[in-house]
This record gives structure tokens, C-alpha cells and sequence, in this order.
């Protein structure tokens, strides 16, 4: 094949017109993990390590993949939100996984996709154990990968436990991107989230546990951090347990250096079989979770666009193609074959330079005809990604969520909802847990929407608007809000 031709879900595409139609078409099918900086706002090292990490900046989860490979399931702590399971196809959340796989299993996987879907820039091992207790593999699967895709950025998240002891070994391999769970800063409060912890060849309960956890934890920030190596932080919120303390979480890692901190709603359901699902532990509701975001304000950056990613995830964050690449489809022999990612990578150099151009143009439109009097708003998107509104409402499993007002247009969070169009065919209870999801949102931004649905989202007062259907985002919902405010609209928004 042409070196320049890239083939994106069976399209194959030669030009960056054709490119870009195939992607609003069907090339990056998510709804929307991360940093909104841009270049000019960081040094030009630590934008090198997050322009392609869809974890690490919010603007590149727009254009880039991750896969996680199971290949740790060993762990060496109990979290009363976690119950690790090995053969699920079903379940969305942190510990689960489809299929364990051998080192040797999991490179040839990581080939096979990396051929198949050229947005993937990042190869990670999130478990579903812990990567840096079950190290012996991750260190093997991470050098077999490293040999044949140079490439490809590679990250490991960690409970931070048994980090200390490998973190030298990290530099001679390259990874400049670790994930640290950390839910607390009192071991106090650790007892009522850590039954127990495996520590020096012995287990080890109650306050001795969380004590030593969190000596730990905050010895591999500081040897992380000083070694130049970036940490997101990882916390999950448990509502009446950690939910105030961790903006004191929030506080003591941006004072060791953490580049984010990523604040989880807990996932609680008895089905999960987890000592919280159990017991009755509820989860965040999504204002609780934007309060505590925005009393952190001033400390540590947050990372707002995360999707709690399986152990085994593929895809665009919000995406989930795994069952595409499970052993059984992945050939004995694959090669490498770098074209499709390079062409790839080249295209959105130039097409998020654009878009950034776009909401630039469209944020001094915007203050150039400020209202005092207008309110801010918030604003969902159904899109599957490039940075566009290009996605059928009834097709969305997931809104992105975005706030604007006179100083620009913001992303907030994502809003996660059932498909409501099932073989072409909505249905209607669906359809209200969507207006449930959208709950406290009066306008959405789709690509397109039947009219029955239109109707039932006028009714519930939220506004569905088909007319910026493939435009960028920020220049549309900067639209919006001057209409709704009264204000000029710009002489020509930039699609």
C-alpha cells in the first residue's frame, strides 16, 4: 500500500480533506482524560511528553488513542471500591479485564492494533493488578513493545506501593508518564479504604497499613518528580469517607510536583461485587463532583476528561474497541507497519492548529461584544471526536460538556448516558435516562437528531441544535452563547 494512504475503519483516504471527512464520518467514533494548555503555556520538553497523550492534555484526547494491556494481575493492597475481574466483557471500569495475556501475547496484540487504529500513541498497563508488584511482566512486556514500536509513548499506573524500588528502572526504559493512585493523605481515613495491604513478605491491616501506604505513595512522587518523570494522580471520590479531604490531597501533591489530579467519582454497585458496592457505599452525584473540582481551584491542575478506562481498553478515550483485538482475532505473525500512524500524526498537526486558530477567532468575537449581563452556560456536544460536533444523537453513549461565557469557551466534563439509538430505533426509557444525564443543561450540539426526540428534549427544556454539525466545537458553542445573550455573531464562523 501507498505509504501515504491511511485506512481508517475499512476507509482508505490519500489526502487531508479525505482524511478529515473520514473522520467525521466514522474514523474516531467517541464521545470524548488531562491539561489545556497549549505550547505556548508550558516549557517546550513537557509539551513534547503531552501534545499526543490523551490523558495528559485535554485538547489531545480529541485526536489520540490508548491501549491498556492486562498482563499484571498480581496486586499487593485491597481497595473496598475494587474487585478485579479476568474474563468480563460487560463491566466499564478500573480491574477489568476480558482476557489475561503473557508478555509475548501482549507485544503482538499492541503490533496488531497499532497497524489497525492510527490514532493509538500510548501503550499503557494499568493492571488489572498492580504494575509495579507484578513487575517482572510489566518490565518484560514493556521492553518486547519498546523493541518494535520506538514509537509509541509508554505509561504504567501504580498504587505506588512497591514503586519505590523501580523507579531508576523506569529512566533506562523510557516511560515519562506514571499514573499514582492516592486517596488520602490521613491514614486515618486510609483504614476505611484499605482492609489490607501485602508489604515486606507479610500482610498488614488497620492504621499500620495506611501508614505505610502512604509513606510510600508520597516517596514515589517525590523520586518520580525528581527524575523529571510526569505524574497524574489518580484519587477516587467516596462521598462521607474522603470526598473534603481531598482537597488536601489536591493541596500535598501539587506541592510535590504532580503535572495532574484526575478526582474519580467511585463506582458503587452491589452487581461489582466490591466491599462498597456491598455495603451500600454510594458514588458522587456529577454536582458533587464539580464542587470538589472547583474548591481545588489553585491547586493542582485537574484532569476533567477521564473515562476510568478498563485494564484492557482500546481506543479513543470514551471508546472501547477491545473486543476487535482479543487473542483469538490477532495473527501468529504481524509486523509493524509505521505509515498509517505517521500520515496520521502529520494530519492533526495541522488540523488542531486550526481549530486552535478557530476558538481563538471565535473567543475575541465573543469579548469584543461582551454583555455584563450574561450568564454562563453550559453546553453539551455529541461528538466522536477530531474536536467536532459530529455525532447522531442517537448514536451518543456519552456528552461532552462545556462552559462559556464572555472570557471563552471551556471543557468541563463528560456526562455518560446509555445508547439511545438501538438498531436504528430509539427507545424511550432510554431516552429519559439521556435527559437525565443532561439534567442542569438547556442546549445540546448535535449532528443530527430525528424529530420525535427533538421534541421530547424541548419539552424536558433542554434544546437540541443541528446547525454547527461537523463546525469545531468552541466556535459553536461560542455561537450559541452570543445568540442566547443577545450579542453580535461573528461575521464567519470557521468550520
Amino acid at each position: 500500500m501507498n505509504a501515504n494512504v491511511i485506512s481508517l475503519d475499512g476507509l482508505k483516504v490519500a489526502s487531508r480533506d479525505d482524511l478529515t471527512k473520514a473522520i467525521e464520518s466514522k474514523g474516531c467514533e467517541s464521545s470524548s482524560c488531562g491539561s489545556s494548555d497549549a505550547p505556548e503555556d508550558m516549557d517546550p520538553g513537557t509539551w513534547e511528553k503531552v501534545k499526543d497523550h490523551p490523558c495528559y492534555s485535554e485538547e489531545a484526547h480529541h485526536y489520540f488513542a490508548r491501549m491498556h494491556v492486562a498482563v499484571a494481575p498480581a496486586c499487593n493492597i485491597q481497595c473496598n471500591y475494587c474487585n478485579r475481574k479476568y474474563d468480563c466483557a460487560n463491566e466499564s471500569r478500573p480491574g477489568v479485564v476480558s482476557e489475561r495475556l503473557t508478555p509475548e501475547q501482549a507485544a503482538r496484540k499492541v503490533i496488531a492494533v497499532a497497524n489497525e487504529i492510527p490514532q493509538l500513541s500510548v501503550l499503557g498497563i494499568a493492571g488489572p493488578g498492580d504494575s509495579a508488584y507484578d513487575w517482572r511482566k510489566t518490565k518484560e512486556t514493556f521492553q518486547r513493545v519498546q523493541a518494535q514500536l520506538p514509537d509509541i509513548k509508554l505509561c504504567l499506573s501504580t498504587n505506588g506501593l512497591a514503586l519505590p524500588d523501580h523507579v531508576d528502572e523506569l529512566l533506562d526504559m523510557n516511560i515519562d508518564h506514571v499514573t499514582l493512585t492516592i486517596n488520602m493523605i490521613d491514614p486515618e481515613i486510609g483504614t476505611k479504604i484499605y482492609p489490607w495491604i501485602f508489604w515486606q513478605k507479610k500482610r498488614r491491616t488497620g492504621l499500620e497499613a495506611a501508614q505505610i501506604l502512604h509513606e510510600r505513595q508520597m516517596q514515589s512522587l517525590d523520586l518520580l518528580h525528581e527524575r523529571g518523570i510526569l505524574v497524574k494522580v489518580n484519587s477516587v471520590m467516596i462521598p462521607g469517607i474522603n470526598d473534603e479531604h481531598l482537597m488536601e490531597v489536591n493541596a500535598e501533591v501539587k506541592r510535590r510536583g504532580a503535572f495532574l489530579h484526575n478526582i474519580m467519582p467511585l463506582i458503587s454497585a452491589p452487581e461489582h461485587g466490591t466491599v462498597f458496592g456491598l455495603n451500600g457505599q454510594r458514588g458522587p452525584s456529577a454536582k458533587e463532583l464539580k464542587k470538589l473540582q472547583d474548591a481545588c481551584a489553585g491547586g493542582a491542575n485537574l484532569m476533567k476528561h477521564c473515562r476510568q478506562c478498563r485494564a484492557d481498553a482500546v481506543g479513543l478515550l470514551g471508546e472501547d474497541r477491545g473486543q476487535e483485538f482479543t487473542m483469538d482475532l490477532v495473527p501468529e505473525e504481524v509486523t509493524y507497519d509505521a505509515s498509517k500512524r505517521d500520515a496520521y500524526r502529520d494530519w492533526v498537526a495541522e488540523e488542531r492548529g486550526e481549530r486552535r486558530a478557530a476558538a481563538e477567532e471565535a473567543r475575541a468575537e465573543t469579548q469584543a461584544a461582551v454583555n455584563p449581563d450574561a450568564e454562563p452556560m453550559l453546553i453539551a456536544v455529541a461528538t466522536k471526536g477530531g474536536g467536532r460536533i459530529n455525532q447522531h444523537f442517537g448514536h451518543a453513549t456519552e456528552f461532552q460538556v462545556f462552559e462559556v461565557d464572555n472570557d471563552g469557551v471551556r471543557f468541563v466534563t463528560h456526562r455518560r448516558c446509555d445508547n439511545y439509538c438501538v438498531g436504528g430505533y430509539g427507545e424511550e426509557d432510554k431516552l429519559e435516562l439521556v435527559i437525565k444525564t443532561l439534567e442542569g443543561i438547556d442546549t445540546i450540539l448535535v449532528a443530527k437528531i430525528g424529530g420525535c426526540p427533538k421534541d421530547d428534549l424541548a419539552a424536558a427544556g433542554i434544546e437540541a441544535i443541528e446547525d454547527y454539525a461537523y463546525d469545531y466545537i468552541e466556535t459553536a458553542v461560542s455561537a450559541v452563547y452570543r445568540a442566547k445573550n443577545g450579542l453580535p455573531a461573528a461575521e464567519a464562523e470557521i468550520a
